[in-house]
């Protein structure tokens, strides 16, 4: 039986957050109930359509759920949804984002008559602070949150990709709060109320970059497509044929990449040595590169690339997508039914190896019930007894922690977060790279690998130890932590755990019911399972890049490392699936996420469209397919941008009127937006005729007074001023040893509207050697200062000198 055949789930309101967050439940056979008006959710009418004029975007959110059309003028309208609500185990809110003519109801007095029932409200900017109540759209709030202003040609304006980002990012979110609220009711505690902003959930991409420029200064700037602060090159470049991503960022990489193009002069020049040396010489190195890649087929520099360890990956097209068959076998591709049409689109990216997600299905039509094999419908049970409601929905759940860098620690630190006992292990020999990757003396004296504002931030809530586990001892100890466990993440290439022992048929002999995930880039038993990837990687091999940008240009990412805090939410939400299972049955299993998989929601209802009529996908600039007017704009300062979006017919009256144009506000003909389209020019031009006479900030709050939807396009860095999160307490000052006072983002879920409280801050190397191996283990004094000894654990990272000497004498 599927992992969630026991819930039903009702969906009410209009937003991608809501719809994408219910769609993940119906991925693992909850019987999800999707309430509509006799007119569908307005997302039924979001572009890009298909040739028989249906959303694609709907499509990718819906299948597999039913339709219940409740008339909101029937006189019944307000009972009948009661009782449906009353009769579910979760109730997912999309009302504040577009009621969609849902019936007004009652929720606090519902959930006083059930108290089981768990409730997810999803709002733009919640319903405090000064955006709340701002119109908005995904792209005004990727502006906000610092995800526009660096993506584009240096001179602007700022190039921002299709919707609907942000509200994908946040239906992971959504998925999180509900599902950890399941596990904790299964405890016996009672339901859960949860508030979910959007504009919140989008600054899990912005955090790296925020946190950089606080610790090395606000040197951020654009400097050009496919060019990202502060690591170069990470870019995509064009060869003899197709499209090749590159990600060369250590020292090592940077020469491999040099001798594998055949530029030892570049390679030997002391002054490139450093990202910070290439990006004052950005445009002589890429006019080198790209005369030397035009020489070989990005296939071909792939294949090199293997051989020499290096982060490169060719860049698809939509066709070489639909036509993997890795893809198709492992179900990131899937076929959909809509209507008559039959298509594929994306999958589900939560692999679970023993209780997999449906794989495909079919999108219903408004009222349209479904009957799928596995699903049951019942009286949702009631909790056995109540615990503290203020208790953390993980709270004595225990996880063995292999990651580092970004994505596999953000999975672990929202675990950590949400109350799990997260054990990180690290090694003196080779700690986290986030800490840094320089080895030599002066970094390791002076303990400078304390100091990474990086690390901190997503290693924060967890307990900290150091083990060698290439020594038996080290071994040993994780392997005693592991029986004890309930999950274990390693984001190491496929093969580290495993040959050092620590594989998933040694764990689950240890203990059946441990839920253990690989995070690797590409998966276990693909055929790239050997890539070397960042962030970056994911997102230039996803297929994203392509339809993004203008018609003819280059593929355009959107981010330095976009992948990454895609692949951790990711995680998170397939470890909360499995840990589900494991409570219920006492049976683990084994997760194999692809994180380059977890980025193919982004191009979904492309790759959709394709798969029907074969054409190449639309690409629309700063240019939206359904709203007119919609771009980003030059305001007074600076390089000072805001993003504009009229997204029905009322506000682009109000925004007409507010450029004094009467004309258009008055002129019937332009109601539609395919009307307006015919003179898009005039109406750019008259958008930044007066945005150019304020700043930005300025031209946000003016906008918005008449209910426009705008946002500022922000940098990652300005987010720690952001007065909306300040008012919100969004951002906790932390205390640490060798860093100080320094801020920490909150999760964007809260419970009564207050965020969870960061408890403790990232750990030192080592700081819970002691706490961990005699409290928990029962080791001796002795035991420990003999393990410290051996170097088997400590509290000082050794250097590369100490590393070598230690391998020579073990």
């Amino acid at each position: 039986m599927e992992v969630l055949s026991d819930l039903r789930v009702i969906e009410i309101g209009s937003s991608v957050a809501t719809n994408y967050c219910a769609r993940l439940f119906a991925d693992f056979g909850a019987d999800v109930q999707k309430v509509e008006s006799p007119a569908g959710d307005p997302l039924r009418q979001s572009a890009p359509l298909t040739p028989s004029g249906q959303s694609a975007w709907f499509a990718f959110l819906n299948f597999n759920k039913s339709s219940i059309m409740i008339d909101p003028t029937a006189a019944d309208a307000v009972t009948r949804l009661t009782t449906l609500i009353e009769d579910s185990d979760i109730l997912i809110d999309g009302r504040d984002v577009d009621p969609a003519d849902c019936p007004a109801i009652d929720i606090a007095a519902i959930r006083q008559r059930r108290s089981h029932l768990i409730y997810l409200e999803a709002s733009w900017f919640g319903h405090e602070g000064p955006y709340a109540g701002f119109a908005a759209s995904d792209s005004t709030v990727r502006a906000l949150a610092g995800l526009v202003k660096l993506v584009g040609p240096a001179e602007g304006p700022p190039l921002h990709a299709p919707d609907f980002q942000s509200g994908i990012l946040a239906g992971l979110w959504g998925f999180i709060a509900a599902s950890s609220s399941l596990f904790a009711r299964m405890q016996g505690g009672t339901g859960r109320s949860w508030s979910l902003s959007i504009f919140e959930s989008n600054l899990a991409p912005t955090e790296y970059l925020m946190f950089e420029a606080f610790a090395r200064g606000d040197v951020m700037r654009r400097i050009g497509i496919n060019r990202f602060w502060p690591n170069f090159p990470v870019g995509i470049y064009d060869t003899r044929q197709g499209w090749l991503g590159v990600s060369t960022v250590t020292p090592k990489q940077w020469r491999e990449f040099c001798e594998m193009l055949g530029l030892t002069e570049l390679r030997d020049r002391l002054d490139l040595a450093s990202n910070e040396g290439r990006l004052q010489h950005m445009n002589e190195i890429d006019r080198q590169f790209i005369r030397r890649l035009k020489t070989r087929t990005a296939q071909e520099w792939f294949a090199e690339g293997l051989k020499r360890k290096i982060p490169i990956v060719p860049v698809p097209e939509l066709p070489d997508l639909l036509q993997d068959a890795e893809k198709m076998a492992s179900g990131s591709i899937v076929p959909v039914r809509h209507g008559e049409e039959e298509a594929l689109t994306v999958g589900s990216m939560q692999r679970l190896t023993l209780t997999p997600p449906r794989r495909g299905g079919d999108v219903p039509a408004v009222g349209e019930q479904q009957r799928l094999n596995g699903v049951r419908t019942r009286q949702p049970s009631i909790p056995r007894g109540c615990i503290d409601a203020d208790r953390q929905p993980l709270r004595g759940i225990r996880v063995v922690d292999f990651t580092m860098g970004w994505a596999g620690p953000l999975c672990t630190r929202t675990l950590a977060d949400l109350g799990a006992d997260v054990i990180k292990i690290e090694a003196i020999q080779y700690p986290d790279w986030w800490r840094g990757v320089d080895r030599g003396p002066g970094f390791v004296e002076d303990k400078k690998y304390e100091m990474a504002q990086c690390f901190c931030i997503m290693n924060r809530n967890k307990r900290g130890i150091t083990l060698d586990l290439t020594r038996p001892q080290g071994l040993a100890i994780a392997k005693r932590l592991l029986a004890q466990a309930d999950i274990a993440v390693g984001n190491y290439s496929v093969d580290v755990l495993p040959k050092l022992g620590l594989g998933y048929d040694v764990l689950r002999t240890l203990n059946p019911r441990i839920v253990m995930m690989s995070m690797s880039a590409f998966g276990t038993n693909s055929a790239h399972r050997d890539c070397r990837a960042y962030g970056s990687t994911l997102e230039q091999g996803s297929g994203l890049p392509g339809v993004i940008g203008t018609a003819g240009g280059l593929p355009v990412m959107s981010h330095i490392a976009f992948g990454d805090p895609v692949g951790g939410l990711n995680g998170c939400a397939a470890v909360l699936l499995a840990l589900i299972h494991a409570r219920r049955t006492g049976e683990g299993q084994f997760i194999d996420l692809a994180q380059i998989e977890c980025m193919m929601p982004f191009a979904a209802p492309w790759i959709t469209v394709h798969s029907i009529d074969g054409a190449p996908p639309a690409r629309y600039g700063n240019r939206h397919p359904q709203f007119v007017p919609h771009g980003c704009f030059r305001c007074a300062g600076e390089d000072d941008w805001i993003i504009v979006a009229a997204t029905d017919e009322n506000m682009w009256q109000r925004l007409a009127t507010l450029l004094g144009r009467l004309d258009w506000a008055n002129d019937p003909s332009l109601k539609s937006a395919e009307a307006r389209r015919a003179i898009e020019d005039d109406i750019e031009r008259g958008i930044e005729a007066w945005t150019l006479t304020r700043p930005a900030d300025q031209a946000m709050f003016e906008l918005q007074a008449v209910r426009i939807a705008a946002g500022a396009a922000r940098l990652p860095i300005e987010m720690l001023k952001d007065p909306h999160l300040g008012s919100r307490a969004f951002l906790q000052d932390v205390n640490r040893a060798f860093t100080g006072m320094h801020p920490q983002p909150s999760m964007p879920i809260r419970e009564n509207a207050s965020p969870y409280p960061i408890r403790t801050a990232a750990p030192t190397l080592g700081q819970h050697n002691r706490e961990i191996l005699s409290g928990l283990l029962g080791l001796s004094d002795m035991e420990i200062e003999q393990l410290a000894r051996d170097q088997i654990i400590g509290t000082s990272m050794l250097s590369e000198a100490e590393v070598a000497t230690t391998k020579i004498m073990s």
